[in-house]
């Protein structure tokens, strides 16, 4: 049975570890952990925040997630989303998503990322 969710893994192309940890750390604010040493050698890097894991991973003829998206749940969304236009990032607000206050935006090598928070029905 599937108790939780473990990661989303996101492809990268290879060599751009450096702009993806000035994204994922300090314009997410999320933290590096490291990768097993078996599984570094193969490029990447991997991140956290509380429970939650994103991996990049490296792949040869990289195209960005355009559609497919990590959905991250924030708190505070307007000084998250904030946070992500003082760093340069893109902020497009959708309000397609009932009972929630959501935006898209992408990474440095163009993965799509989505940041919701619930709305107090």
């Amino acid at each position: 049975m599937i108790a939780a969710l473990d990661h989303v893994q996101l492809a990268a192309p290879a060599g751009s570890e450096d702009i993806l940890r000035t994204y994922y750390a300090d314009t997410l604010g999320m933290t590096e952990i490291a990768k097993p040493p078996a599984l570094a050698a193969r490029g990447g890097c991997w991140f956290r925040a509380g429970p939650v894991q994103l991996h990049l991973g490296v792949e040869q003829d990289f195209r960005p997630a355009r559609k497919a998206h990590p959905g991250l749940r924030v708190t505070g969304i307007e000084a998250y989303a904030a946070r992500l236009e003082a760093h340069g990032a893109p902020v497009r607000w959708d309000g397609d998503l009932p009972g929630h206050r959501r935006f898209f935006s992408h990474d440095p090598v163009g993965n799509r990322l989505e940041f919701l928070e619930p709305v107090d029905a």
